[in-house]
């Protein structure tokens, strides 16, 4: 049996509620399917890094968050367009985070590199 999911949309409006409530600007960089499409979450960590941030299965089969790329702000975006060209229903939350707050879902995210 499958773990419940929320509609990707609902999920991303509560990341805008508490990124609005712990005062990290954020936005919809790209809109996705409302029910089911897969959410990247690209966090400026300063003008230039970023650390961008997906799900997937870990070691032991459960869903978690995952750093997907780490560096640059140009590597995250090249990873993005990547993923869009596979992936139309693709969503991208984008949030400045330079005082390091945000962790999707209430949890660390892991490295996935």
């Amino acid at each position: 049996m499958s773990e419940p999911r929320l509609k990707s949309e609902l999920w991303i409006k509560a990341q805008l509620r508490l990124c609005d409530l712990n005062c990290m600007p954020a936005v919809i960089a790209r809109r996705g399917d409302v029910d089911a499409g897969q959410i990247l979450i690209k966090v400026m960590k300063s003008r230039i890094s970023c650390d961008l941030l997906a799900r997937r299965f870990d070691a032991q089969g459960r869903r978690a968050w995952m750093i997907l790329v780490q560096g640059a702000e140009s590597d995250c975006d090249a990873y993005v367009a990547r993923e869009a060209d596979i992936d139309p229903d693709l969503w991208v939350l984008e949030i400045e985070d330079p005082r390091g707050l945000y962790k999707p879902d209430g949890e660390e995210p892991a490295k996935f590199l």
